[in-house]
């Protein structure tokens, strides 16, 4: 006996008399989940064109960051980055100051690395192979197939978290989606239904259904589906079980006080350390731990001609992927700067200066908040 199900005018048959195999759900599911695509598809800027260099962009910024706040970050890139050419020519300090606020800055320097690579070894063209583009630096699997299926139509898959997601779902799955095992078999899966001409927007639905229906967090919107019909944790009542992920480790904390030394209409920052976290960004001045008002007062007598007052300024939080900062902060003003001792590495700029040239990280975006109430500095 066979049961008749419909979806967006798409008549699917499926028998009730026997267990579907992984790979027959998705080849049943795939003609309605083109046609869901095409009717429920957003509209991204980064989609409105096959450009390798363009997809490449958005993809490694949407890696960790949500769509709505990358799209301001895009638009400026490609703005003042239009082409390989010049990102493979930028400073990395210029490169970092418009990645400033994006996070995971590694991202940031690979795309420098990679595009000199495209410069040199392909004459500035971006390479067309599923093995060339995974070859890139800071490019991983489902990259190199997203870049490839979109861009050149190559029959490659493209599985992140959204599409381990679904999949998982529609199998159900009860096995780790961290494992490379499971990644590994969920691309061979979708690799079972690309079709010639039709990869990109296969791999593209995949992560829409993920990234808009069958969403992270909350409850999974079924009834709006492409895969209602052969999903497997629907049937058994399992959404809120699969996926099933290990837990994750508990992130180190660390205590730190930030410094907000101010000498006339000036403010200090230093430059972090060209490796480990955030390499190479610029941070206010900061020591670990917690330290009182009082000592503070001391710290900064160290640096100062003159007076030196103090007061406090705001708590801060901020959470990486490993490791959460808690940090309390001073604003110390400081008459005049004695000579700094070597290895302090202290810039005195105005903070209009600081904001338009330095790169500084999102784990500081409270104190630069601080700061532009402080010198009434218009966020951008």
């Amino acid at each position: 006996m066979s049961s008749r199900y419909w979806y967006s005018g798409i008549q699917t048959l499926v028998s009730e008399d026997r267990t579907l195999s992984d790979e027959e759900r998705l080849t049943l599911a795939s003609g309605p989940l083109l046609s869901w695509y095409e009717k429920n598809r957003r509209d991204l800027p980064w989609r409105r064109n096959k450009d390798p260099y363009q997809i490449w962009i958005s993809e490694i910024m949407l890696q960790q960051t949500r769509v709505e706040a990358v799209k301001p970050y895009y638009f400026r890139f490609m703005e003042r980055f239009p082409n390989i050419s010049e990102l493979a020519a930028v400073s990395e300090e210029e490169l970092l100051k418009y990645w400033e606020g994006l996070g995971y800055y590694s991202r940031a320097r690979n795309l420098k690395k990679a595009a000199g690579i495209i410069e040199e070894k392909y004459g500035g063209v971006f390479p067309k192979s599923f093995e060339q583009i995974l070859a890139l630096p800071g490019i991983g699997s489902y990259t190199a197939g997203a870049i490839a299926s979109i861009a050149f139509e190559l029959p490659v898959p493209a599985v992140d978290g959204n599409v381990l997601r679904v999949l998982s779902r529609v199998t159900g799955s009860l096995e780790d989606i961290g494992r490379q095992s499971v990644k590994r078999k969920m691309e061979a899966l979708v690799a079972g239904i690309l079709k010639e001409g039709q990869s990109g927007d296969i791999n593209q639905a995949l992560i829409e259904t993920g990234a808009t229906v069958c969403i992270p967090k909350g409850e999974p919107i079924c009834g709006s589906c492409p895969f209602y019909t052969v999903c497997e944790a629907r049937r058994k009542e399992l959404t809120g079980v699969i996926p099933v992920r290990a837990p994750k480790k508990e992130r180190k904390i660390e205590e730190i006080t930030v410094l907000l030394l101010e000498c006339g209409d000036k403010i200090a920052i230093r430059k972090r350390p060209e490796n480990g976290l955030l390499a190479s960004m610029y941070e206010f001045y900061n020591v670990p731990g917690r330290i009182t008002k009082e000592e503070a007062q001391c710290l900064a007598e160290a640096w100062a001609k003159r007076e030196v007052t103090i007061e406090e300024a705001p708590p801060a939080k901020h959470i990486f992927s490993h490791t959460e900062w808690r940090m309390i902060s001073y604003l110390v003003r400081i008459g005049e700067l004695s000579p700094v001792k070597p290895g302090d590495g202290l810039i005195l700029e105005s903070w209009e200066e600081i904001r338009e040239k330095y790169p500084i990280p999102s784990a500081f975006s409270v104190y630069k908040k601080y700061l532009d109430q402080r010198y009434g500095v218009s966020e951008r």
